[in-house]
């Protein structure tokens, strides 16, 4: 009876643990059951403490089996089963299948990306001084995270991505003058989640800083509680590979080989098997393949691309299609700051810009030379982001916000 009694205790405290991590972090899971966000952070910031207690109740299950008796070998043995599953499938997906490569990325020539990017396929680009880098989804995918100890022309930023957002970001990975280790553990909102392993919190991937320091904001935040407590954005743009040559010729591609390890090998493949089913699904149908979202936006489809950009607490975001509409350009006002949209055929990419001068701004090319000067990318750019993604962290967020002046006579901004 004893034996009985340990044994059944030992073994829902161990499968109502694994079922909540599996649940929780299992992310496949996610198609499947819906996921709140407050259960996820609490299993992430604890999340090897929680594994500890479970393993240990199915320690007690077992020793209660084997040393007191008094439950059946079948029913330990399918215990067994259930919880290696509940325990090793997430543990074996986040921390193996979805391994980053934050210090340690493989960037290649033009010349040798060829071999494996097509000219049309699209790349997030960072770049400093002229030294910039390519990375195409494709690649980037299963990774989330590349960087290496070289950095962007001596700079610390990495490239941070997430497929179901469909964004690229790059970030300096400092908060505070701290580096993060960052690793990949979930996602929610149909956005990323890393985790910083010093201090064990969470970090949304479209904000960028910790999940203690966020606005308690029910609308929610466009930034944090505390500004300086945050990763520092860099301009990150997309383009297709073929504009990427044009404009960057002796520019560096990141390419994702394969393991040496057979086994992680194998992992990987089924994992990006995986991920390209979801993700294919995810740019075709109007639901989100993992409906965890807390809101819902019908000004826009929801798997329109927009490129959106937050200063302070104003938000706004635009479509390509306007831009181009708009004869190519832009002028706007974010944040109290003057910006300039533009879109150049030649390099085929969107960006957007600070306009300092106090004038509009009638032309710009890929490089921010306009006819009143220089500008400088806008940091906070989440360019070709999903727009259900985008309102959902930025609920309050305009679309094709222009400014309203003389020199631009178009007055409708939907």
């Amino acid at each position: 009876m004893l034996g009985t009694i340990v044994f059944a205790l030992g073994l829902i405290v161990s499968l109502g643990i694994g079922f909540v991590y599996f649940r929780d972090l299992g992310d496949v899971s996610q198609m499947v059951l819906k996921v709140k966000r407050e259960n996820m952070v609490r299993f992430i910031r604890n999340e090897y403490r929680l594994i500890a207690v479970g393993l240990c109740g199915f320690a007690l299950a077992t020793l209660a089996h084997f040393a007191l008796g008094g439950t059946p070998f079948w029913l330990w043995l399918t215990s067994a089963v259930l919880v290696a599953f509940l325990y090793g499938f997430p543990y074996v997906w986040v921390h193996l299948g979805l391994r980053n490569q934050l210090n340690d990325a493989q960037y290649v020539s033009i010349e040798e990306a060829r071999k494996f990017v097509g000219p049309t396929a699209p790349v997030i680009v960072i770049d400093n001084n002229g030294h910039a880098r390519a990375h195409p989804d494709a690649q980037i995918m299963r990774p989330h995270l590349a960087g290496d100890a070289q950095g962007l022309d001596g700079e610390d930023v990495v490239m941070t991505y997430c497929a179901m957002a469909n964004l690229g970001q790059g970030y300096v990975p400092r908060i505070e003058g701290q580096r993060l280790n960052l690793e990949v553990l979930a996602q929610h909102g149909n956005n990323l989640i890393l985790r910083d392993n010093e201090t064990g919190e969470p970090i949304q991937h479209i904000y960028g800083f910790r999940e203690a320091d966020r606005d308690p904001n029910p609308d929610g935040p466009a930034c944090p509680l505390r500004p300086e407590a945050q990763m520092k954005p860099w301009p990150t743009y997309r383009m297709t590979f073929r504009g990427f040559q044009k404009a960057f010729p002796n520019g560096e591609v990141y390419l994702n080989r394969p393991s040496s390890n057979p086994i992680l090998r194998l992992l990987d493949m089924v994992t990006e098997i995986t991920f390209g089913w979801g993700i294919s699904r995810q740019h075709q149908e109007d639901a989100p393949v993992m409906d965890n979202m807390d809101r819902t936006d019908d000004r826009l489809p929801n798997k329109t691309y927009v490129w959106g950009i937050s200063i302070g607490q104003d938000a706004t975001c635009w479509t390509d299609d306007f831009v181009v509409d708009n004869d190519w350009i832009v002028n706007a006002q974010v944040g109290g700051r003057d910006v300039v949209v533009s879109l150049d055929p030649k390099f085929e990419s969107l960006s957007v810009w600070y306009n300092v001068s106090g004038q509009p701004v009638s032309q710009c090319d890929f490089w921010g030379k306009s006819d009143q000067g220089q500008l400088q990318r806008v940091e906070t750019l989440r360019a070709g982001v999903f727009w259900h993604v985008w309102s959902e962290f930025f609920p309050k967020t305009d679309i094709n916000r222009i400014k309203d002046n003389a020199a631009q006579s178009k007055e409708t901004a939907a």
